[in-house]
């Protein structure tokens, strides 16, 4: 990796480790420099998964006292998180490059839609939360059944499921998604349900790096390695700052960061 490209890729880790404490989708700054510096797809995944999985522990580690409380009824969700994290890089690895060259750029602008419409994705759900939060109210006060046992609906498990095996083979935007699955599945608000969003992701990404690093060691899958550490150290500085540089800039700006990076290595990866 030259100089440059290597700068540019430290400061969008930094980033996106800023954008995970405030709105989330960090993936989408590093993972389209990667493409953009020409790194095959597949490649660009496994390196940005595996480097960014570091960031994603210190935003569980800053729930963690919320998330403990949760904990007796995570169960479920955990053990269809790994599965579903698990299958999800595997299909990564055994998706043919050509495939990945049409299939990820495909998804880079779903996650994009995603994050430029997320205001009006989560009002939206809130909306739809908010009833299914009346309803659960109502039940919980006719029965002695904790909160916490929303997490263990079938329902909610596997469609967390689903979302854990996107989350595994393109780690972009997962969070969005898996506020909308947990908001409307138990009936809480976001606030309430981030700190299990955020373990949830940890577990996600770090199956995922996990996976990638056997099939390197084992089967010669591709990882770019200085690139990985470039995105840990640019990752982890941006999740120490994140939280004060979160407070002082809109997300409006943040998502216009992303946006615009995102689009200018699209296009880039298309000429």
């Amino acid at each position: 990796m030259d100089v440059l490209p290597s700068i540019l890729l430290f400061v969008m880790g930094i980033m996106a480790g800023i954008i995970n404490s405030a709105v989330g989708s960090g993936s989408l700054l590093t993972l389209p420099v990667l493409l953009a510096m020409g790194v095959p797809p597949g490649v660009a995944v496994r390196t940005n998964t595996i480097g960014l999985m570091f960031a994603s522990f210190g935003s569980a580690w800053g729930f963690r006292h919320e998330t403990k409380r949760e904990m007796p009824w995570l169960r479920p969700l955990i053990i269809m998180t790994i599965i579903g994290a698990a299958s999800g890089s595997l299909l990564l690895l055994f998706t043919p490059t050509r495939a990945l060259d049409f299939v990820i750029p495909i998804l880079i602008v779903v996650a994009l839609l995603l994050v430029v419409f997320q205001q009006r994705i989560v009002d939206t759900l809130a909306r739809v939360g908010k009833d299914s939060e009346t309803r659960n109210a109502e039940v919980q006060a006719e029965s002695d059944e904790p909160v916490g046992e929303a997490y263990k609906k079938p329902g909610l498990v596997g469609a967390m499921g689903l979302a854990s095996v996107y989350g595994g083979f393109f780690t972009a935007a997962q969070g969005i998604i898996y506020l909308a699955v947990m908001g409307v599945g138990t009936g809480r608000s976001f606030k309430d349900v981030n700190p299990v969003k955020n373990f949830l992701s940890m577990i996600v990404n770090t199956v995922a790096a996990l996976v990638y690093l056997i099939a390197y060691l084992f089967f010669g899958a591709e990882v770019l390695w200085l690139g990985v550490l470039i995105l840990a150290a640019g990752g982890v500085i941006g999740g120490l700052v994140g939280a004060r540089i979160a407070k002082r800039v809109s997300n409006r700006f943040l998502k216009g960061v992303i946006v615009v990076v995102a689009v200018i290595a699209l296009i880039r990866q298309f000429i």
